[in-house]
């Protein structure tokens, strides 16, 4: 019998036009841009614009983005995977409202929340999925509208200066060819962590059945994120999960052509870069342009990476990443 793999055949990416600076975070808190630079790496990120842009209008802009670069017409996909933390409704979830403007009435769609690794998470149901032969051609949607829950103050720069809105596809087709496919995906969390980096608000479990104006202000719709843990937590499981993917197909880090890891701090990429020996050329990084957008994250670097020819034919692709959860995960691709 023949063995079905998976393979990326298109990907895309939206990102608002509304660029903002560390130089206009200044309007709202204590900081400049070389604080946030020191501490991020980040330079500026997008923020959506209300009445223009959902979380579900900018997956679709680059689902569309992917489909084409792929060659296909929307009717061929079968599936969508969609990874976000912030959807556009509390339910149902954004992969709805994205199926719906595609016109792809009767789809199934899977909506997850892996935060950080949610398009490697969902690019790894997209694969199982289409190994089995149940499904044949999948979109993979990271995407996050994270700016209308920050805490634009000094007392929550510390989080604020990190985030930014966007989102990501790409195309997952069944293919016959060993040479060129997902290789293998590598998934794993540890919930004992969940309050180091969370959101409360809203949430299900509360005394009263309704959301009141004494629990919206309560401090619960608050980001919570104690940097030093995630940080701590963050540089060992990337290296552990990077190498579980190489080690599971045969591979070592010299053999690796392209990191795209999740672009949560340029310091986290750099001591993980650094501890592997990995040059500049074979890590890709972006977080100076977009921030961390989440779910999203992953797939706009590797957009860009494509873009760029930094990925070529046959080249040996890790997708890595850690976040809230905490969770943890990797992909490796020949591309």
């Amino acid at each position: 019998m023949t063995t079905t793999y998976s393979r990326i055949t298109g990907l895309g990416f939206y990102v608002p036009d509304n660029i903002v600076t560390n130089d206009d975070l200044t309007q709202y808190m204590e900081t400049s841009d070389a604080w946030i630079q020191e501490r991020t790496g980040i330079k500026q990120r997008r923020f959506f614009t209300y009445g223009k842009e959902t979380n579900s209008s900018m997956a679709t802009a680059a689902a569309r983005m992917a489909l084409d670069r792929a060659g296909l017409d929307a009717k061929a996909v079968d599936l969508i995977v969609y990874a976000t933390l912030s959807p556009d409704y509390y339910f149902p979830g954004s992969a709805f409202l994205m199926q719906r403007e595609l016109g792809l009435e009767g789809t199934a769609v899977i909506d997850i929340r892996q935060q950080c690794s949610g398009f490697v998470y969902a690019l790894s149901i997209a694969d199982q999925f289409i190994k089995s032969g149940m499904y044949k051609t999948a979109l993979v949607i990271g995407s996050e509208i994270q700016s209308t829950f920050l805490d634009k103050t000094t007392e929550g720069r510390g989080i604020a200066v990190i985030f930014g809105d966007g989102a990501g596809a790409a195309v997952v087709q069944a293919t016959t060819d060993p040479e060129h496919r997902i290789l293998s995906t590598h998934l794993h969390a540890d919930g004992r962590y969940a309050e180091e980096l969370y959101l409360k608000d809203p949430g299900s479990s509360r005394p009263d059945h309704f959301i009141t104006a004494d629990t919206a202000t309560s401090g619960g719709s608050r980001v919570v994120m104690n940097g030093n843990t995630v940080f701590k937590h963050a540089v060992v499981r990337f290296m552990e999960v990077i190498n579980e993917g190489l080690n599971a197909n045969g591979y070592t880090h010299e053999d690796l052509d392209l990191l795209v890891p999740h672009q949560a701090n340029i310091r986290i990429s750099g001591y993980v870069q650094q501890q592997m020996n990995l040059p500049d050329e074979k890590v890709f990084n972006n977080i100076q342009k977009y921030g961390n957008t989440t779910a999203a994250s992953i797939p706009i670097a590797l957009t860009e990476a494509f873009e760029q020819g930094k990925i070529k034919s046959g080249d040996l692709v890790c997708l890595a990443a850690f976040g809230s959860g905490f969770t943890w995960a990797s992909a490796l691709i020949k591309w």
